[in-house]
């Protein structure tokens, strides 16, 4: 018992031991020499003593047993490990306490084994996320270019010179009214230049960096650039961009950046993220998921509490797909069912993010299989697909398939006194919209919400929780346009309902902007939606750009005489009507949502 290391003495013959004595290996390196007591004799340790408790022998040749014993050799190479040996000695009751728990495990290490094997599976050795790491980071890539594209394709019709809501105007009212502000109030990169110029600037450079981050080169600064461009954009594109998408998209995007390996070429090698950047990104499902659960509760609905409202869903979602339609049709039973599981799976499954492998496990499949039914069902844009990446976070790389030792490099490393004090300002400040989905901030301290106010236009932390109110019915605007004001002629959308026997469209993951806010613009009046005045200035206009987002044009280029905008109730046709008719949808006239008006009106 000369060796210049300690040693821990553990019972061989015990399989709850050995597993647990591999985990420690790693935590402490090579730090502590590990022996099964049946491999030799050790006259230091009283006979039985190491089949009733782990021993421990420091290098001076004391021994320890029970908890003192696991706290010690942890400590050779753990601050978890200091920590705890620090509280068995100083603090009151915490050593009884320890060591009772010690002698509980001991007494019945068949049943703990048996938990241990339910909850970890096959080995307990602390799991590392290389593979699930490097798949995220490439998913992120290509949500980016999803995201950039998007908004590129869209840009002219949404905030263009000739657009619903030019940029340059925006951006010089807020110059006028912020003055030295400005930039806190509207944080984007189209200060710099033309707000046109370099809403064009930004998107080919965050599609370049996209690409970058697809291809695992130089990763963290192109997703820092992305994060730059896209924050800018989503700026530039006011309530166009406003949907919880793009703020989880932000949100991801950045906490990724301490996730990233830096390579300056394509590689395939993969690097495990620190446990502390891993965290903060399963942190942020967490609350995506929790979050989505609780406001439904807390919002006062009666619809969700009965579990009524995947009855009404399908149909009233901001753009359904034929497979809604069927869906649809189910039974009441079946949707009260369906809506069950949905809470289990936001209110429930979320906790388990946090616990051993195979409760992470179910928690991943339960929450990539909702994403799915969702995308098969909706259109959201990339929202699904960016949750899906989120919750691939949850495979440890035991999971997987064996990987060649030589594909994973080295971990992640950032500096502490830089991860640290980012992770510990996140988390507080994500505190803020957690609570308020509980509708009350009351336990955060003031310094927390002024920070979380303030950071509020740069979107580092956001709140989340789809359709906290179950809609019950479907108002569709119905644009229509005359040259003599007795004839007239619908425009239709491209992807919103319009024509009755049109079958809803598969869009996602593209995101049709003008048809999601023409779905927000229903649920109230056009006093609360005035950029739609907007809209019909530049239908009066003849604006190709923002005809470009529409179906069709009834008057081929040529601006009408007359404009006026009604409201229709829609609803899925049952099979028998679908049958009789062929339509998809049924209608009833519901009213005005703005009076006929000459072109000369908005002049």
């Amino acid at each position: 018992m000369n060796s210049r290391r300690p040693i821990l003495i553990y019972d061989g013959d015990c399989h709850f031991c050995t597993r647990w004595i591999a985990r420690w290996r790693v935590a402490t390196g090579d730090k502590v020499e590990y022996r099964a007591v049946q491999d030799g004799e050790f006259p230091e340790i009283p006979p039985g003593a190491a089949e009733r408790s782990v021993q421990f022998l420091d290098a001076e040749g004391r021994r320890f047993e029970r908890a003192r014993a696991v706290f010690l050799a942890l400590a050779t190479n753990s601050r978890i490990g200091r920590a705890l040996d620090w509280a068995y000695r100083k603090v009151p009751g915490f050593a009884a306490v320890s060591d009772g728990f010690y002698d509980v495990v001991a007494k019945n290490r068949m049943l703990f084994s048996r938990a241990t094997r339910l909850l970890w599976g096959r080995d307990v050795l602390p799991p590392s996320y290389a593979v699930a790491t490097m798949l995220f980071l490439r998913l992120l890539g290509l949500i980016y270019l999803i995201a950039f594209v998007s908004y590129g394709v869209q840009a002219d019709g949404l905030i263009g010179p000739n657009g619903i809501l030019p940029v340059a105007q925006m951006q010089a009212w807020v110059a006028e009214h912020f003055a030295d502000d400005a930039w806190h109030v509207w944080p984007s990169l189209t200060w710099l230049g033309p707000p046109d110029v370099m809403v064009t600037v930004l998107t080919w450079v965050g599609v370049l960096c996209a690409v970058l981050v697809m291809l695992g080169m130089w990763q963290p600064f192109a997703l820092a650039g992305a994060w730059i461009c896209y924050l800018s954009l989503v700026t530039a594109g006011q309530l166009f961009y406003l949907f919880q998408w793009d703020s989880l998209l932000l949100e991801t995007g950045l906490l990724a950046v301490f996730a990233a390996p830096c390579f300056s070429r394509p590689n395939l090698k993969m690097r495990r993220p620190s446990r502390l950047a891993h965290f903060l990104l399963v942190w942020l499902l967490f609350r995506l998921m929790f979050a989505s659960g609780v406001v439904k509760l807390t919002s006062g609905d009666p619809v969700w509490h009965s579990l009524e409202a995947l009855e009404f869903h399908y149909f009233t979602q901001p753009i359904p797909n034929p497979i809604a339609w069927f869906v649809a049709q189910a039974p009441a039973w079946f949707q009260k069912v369906s809506c069950g599981i949905m809470f289990a799976i936001e209110l429930v499954l979320p906790f388990f993010v946090f616990l051993p492998r195979r409760p992470r496990m179910i928690a991943f499949f339960a929450f990539f299989a909702l994403q799915v039914v969702i995308e098969l069902t909706g259109n959201y844009g990339f929202f699904n697909l960016l949750t899906a990446a989120l919750a691939l976070l949850l495979v440890d790389d035991a999971v997987w398939p064996r990987i060649p030792a030589g594909w994973i490099a080295q971990k992640v490393t950032w500096s502490r006194w830089i991860l640290i004090p980012v992770a510990a300002g996140y988390f507080l400040l994500s505190l803020v919209p957690l609570a308020g989905t509980f509708r009350t901030t009351k336990p955060i301290p003031t310094a927390v919400l002024d920070a979380y106010e303030w950071l509020a236009p740069f979107r580092f932390v956001n709140g989340y929780g789809l359709f906290a109110r179950m809609t019950t019915e479907r108002p569709e605007i119905l644009v229509q346009g005359s040259n003599d004001g007795r004839v007239w002629e619908t425009y239709e959308f491209k992807y919103k309902p319009g024509r009755l026997d049109r079958p809803p469209p598969f869009v996602a993951p593209y995101m049709p902007r003008l048809d999601w806010q023409m779905w927000f613009a229903a649920l109230g009046d056009v006093r609360r939606n005035p950029w739609f005045l907007n809209f019909m200035a530049r239908l009066f206009e003849a604006r190709p750009e923002v005809l470009a987002l529409l179906a069709s044009d009834p008057f081929e280029g040529k601006p009408p005489r007359y404009l006026r905008a009604l409201v229709d109730e829609y609803r899925f046709t049952t099979f028998a009507e679908r049958r009789a008719s062929g339509d998809w949808w049924a209608t009833e006239p519901r009213g005005i949502y703005l009076p006929e008006i000459r072109r000369e009106q908005l002049e």
